[in-house]
């Protein structure tokens, strides 16, 4: 469970960083044989990529370190519920595990929303685990937003 724990933090700081650089802090980790391939958080704004979501960019960088877009076996790692589009790329992908921390009661789809996993075009459906290091990744969330009201 300490390298769970681990990996949630690697994505907690990528959240910090996409702060730093003015996007919505989300970052997200893909690991394989339990080692990080990829780190991402949200470029967004930096990119002008509606799709450059945290969960895509690390997906696409792991694609490219492994030379495959499908990353069978890996698992990811984000501090916020994917919302669909990225519920959609994580199946995609065949990511095996989806570790996400706060829950996204209004853009999320995994547990929220759409719940894209239990719809039954879904063709793959990575193993769940949420609440990982929660609260962290709620406040971080709250503080960024609280700073721009």
């Amino acid at each position: 469970m300490a390298e769970t724990a681990r990996f949630m933090q690697a994505a907690l700081q990528e959240a910090r960083k996409a702060a730093a650089r003015g996007e919505v802090p989300i970052g997200a980790v893909v690991v394989l044989d339990g080692k990080m391939i990829a780190a991402a958080g949200n470029r967004t704004r930096e990119l002008n990529d509606i799709t450059a979501h945290a969960e895509i960019e690390a997906i696409r960088h792991a694609a490219a370190a492994v030379g495959d877009e499908r990353l069978s076996g890996a698992d990811l790692y984000v501090t916020l519920e994917p919302c669909t589009m990225c519920a959609a790329a994580i199946s995609f992908a065949r990511i095996r595990r989806l570790y996400y921390g706060a829950e996204d009661p209004k853009g999320g789809a995994v547990d929220n929303g759409v719940r894209f996993y239990a719809s039954p075009t879904c063709h793959h459906v990575p193993d769940v685990y949420s609440g990982l290091a929660e609260r962290e990744a709620a406040d971080i969330l709250r503080e960024f937003f609280a700073g721009r009201r």
